[in-house]
């Protein structure tokens, strides 16, 4: 068929479902929503057999939707309805959720319904579970729904009649007011709840000192206390928190927009508060932490289960400032120093990576020197991976990765990924050439002609087409909480192999014999040559990119040609 997915925004689980489609050989046009006249014009000229919204912000105009068959993802279980569905569930704490897709009426969320799937919510963020538990129920009911619509037979069920028994529960949007936090009063588990469920948006609007702030994500702090309210550590870039009854690290804030000022963006606490930090400790968390008693929060972290060493590390939206690669090389290198034969690099929930920090870039006071200082600590990172020849490495990409993410999964021996995962192995759509040593793995991996196409064409890709193509060497087929054990299992099967010794032998033959060939150095100077014009020319297109997806505003018409 021909479908035309409508988003508010071409999110994770918008790429998700555009890949998993295009794998079932539909026909997919992407549009954004918020222009009416674009939307009636793409459908007359398309001429699409189904309409899919898998996130929507507004209404689908009634004479499109009345015209053409509508299907709508709504992040909550039948009855359920309102634009804060998920939202509240978290802030609630519930449990058991699911997703429901059903037809664009004039009541929203009222339509029938063509397929739903239950999903559990664990105790986490609300961007987490969206991207995960909630984007796999997402994607089965979509499909599913799809399948129904195609057939030709199925009757959706009406949200009425005597055949309707799920309750109808409406949940208005979700204020402020309701999201405040009284740090005087609240406990630990309210004020989690809290942040989790604005954890990417909206933020949790708060005062620090004499300004506000939003206050984004949040992990429990099992020792630190203090009196509540106040700022009590720091720790990798992110502010500790004391409550009533114990304490809350915050890793991201961003400041409330003045009126008629710019817009304002997410950065890593401690850099968004800069002088206004008062004088508290750092507090590192040790890299292999005590596994009695509840675990510290930390970012990055290293355990050992037999000849398998397991690095973890999870950076806020998948994002790796030039900080973050350093203190991950720092601990890889650490764990190059224990005596194992198999080394996971990631495996934790969510993002794997989506290379250098932007956010971070573009509040710097240059942020062209930024760029540079940033992707040459990916570069330092990257190399290290590609040069380990004494054991072998295996990237464990729990979810989405993109451009210099990918890459960095790529310079491993081999790449797992979850069923649900999505990649975006290029650059174009910032206006980079790209480095990470891209030009080197990439190829080597799926060929010179399929790595053009991923890095021309710049689409999502799923990770059975990825498995497909050669990015990747193995799908897990598993749940969210269930891809890390799974990851450390197949791992120790690896590291117990009688080929084990063969292949790290061979890895090292087959490095020294490319070496030859041409130096990794080489690659790398090529592509950082071509970087260093792009960050360093202010006519840059990646300038005026990098500012508008940082600001969550459209990209410059015709700046992405020729890139």
């Amino acid at each position: 068929m021909r479908i035309l997915l409508l988003a508010s925004a071409f999110n994770s689980l918008s790429q998700r479902l555009h890949a998993e489609l295009r794998d079932r050989r539909h026909t997919v046009d992407v549009r954004l929503a918020g222009d009416d006249e674009e939307l009636r014009a793409s459908v007359r000229r398309l001429s699409p057999d189904l309409l899919l919204a898998p996130m929507l912000r507004t209404a689908i105009p009634a004479d499109v939707w009345s015209a053409l068959t509508c299907l709508v993802v709504h992040p909550g279980p039948p009855g359920d309805r309102g634009p804060s569905s998920l939202d509240r569930a978290v802030q609630e704490g519930v449990a058991d959720w699911g997703v429901t897709v059903l037809q664009a009426e004039a009541e929203m969320d009222a339509g029938p319904v063509w397929a739903w799937e239950p999903c559990r919510l664990p105790a986490l963020g609300k961007s987490d579970l969206y991207r995960n538990e909630v984007a796999d129920a997402a994607v089965l009911a979509a499909l599913r729904a799809v399948e129904r619509f195609a057939s030709g037979s199925y009757a959706p069920q009406p949200q009425h009649g005597p055949s309707w028994r799920e309750p109808v529960r409406v949940r208005p949007f979700l204020r402020q007011a309701e999201r405040r936090i009284d740090w005087a009063a609240d406990s630990t588990g309210t004020v989690l709840r809290r942040l989790r469920a604005a954890d990417s948006q909206p933020g949790v609007l708060d005062t620090l000192g004499a300004d506000e702030w939003y206050l984004h994500g949040g992990h429990p702090e099992p020792q630190l206390r203090g009196r509540p309210g106040e700022l009590i550590a720091t720790r990798a870039g992110a502010v500790c928190r004391a409550t009533v009854d114990g304490a809350v690290w915050i890793p991201e804030l961003r400041r409330r927009r003045a009126p008629g000022g710019p817009a304002t963006f997410k950065l890593p606490a401690v850099t968004a508060l800069g002088a206004l930090l008062p004088p508290v400790p750092e507090v590192p968390a040790p890299l292999t932490a005590e596994r009695d008693g509840e675990p510290a929060w930390t970012d990055v972290e290293y355990r050992e289960e037999g000849p398998v060493g397991l690095l973890r590390f999870s950076f806020p939206g998948g994002a790796m400032s030039t900080d973050h690669c350093r203190r991950l090389l720092a601990a890889y290198r650490f764990a190059l120093g224990r005596p194992t034969s198999v080394l996971v690099l990631g495996g934790s929930r969510d993002f794997f990576s989506n290379g250098i920090h932007l956010n971070v870039i573009e509040a710097a006071p240059d942020p062209a020197a930024e760029s540079w200082a940033n992707i040459t600590a990916m570069d330092d990172l990257v190399a290290e991976v590609l040069t380990t020849t004494d054991r072998l490495v295996v990237a464990a990409v729990a979810g989405n990765a993109a451009a210099g993410g990918v890459m960095l999964a790529l310079a491993a021996d081999e790449v797992w990924c979850r069923r649900g995962s999505v990649l975006n192995p290029h650059y174009r759509l910032m206006g980079l050439y790209g480095s990470e040593y891209w030009t080197y793995t990439l190829p080597r991996r799926v060929g010179p002609a399929q790595a053009e196409r991923l890095t021309r064409q710049a689409v999502p890709v799923s990770a059975a087409s990825a498995e497909r193509i050669g990015l990747v060497d193995r799908v897990l087929d598993c749940g969210p909480q269930e891809f890390g054990p799974a990851a450390a299992h197949l791992a120790g099967l690896l590291a117990a192999s009688p080929l084990a010794r063969r292949r790290i032998a061979a890895k090292k033959a087959a490095r020294e014999a490319d070496e030859q060939a041409k130096p990794l150095a080489a690659y790398r100077e090529e592509e950082l040559a071509v970087m260093h014009r792009q960050f360093f020319t202010p006519e840059s297109p990646y300038h005026a990119l990098r500012s508008a997806f940082v600001g969550k505003r459209p990209a410059p018409a015709g700046l992405l040609a020729g890139t």
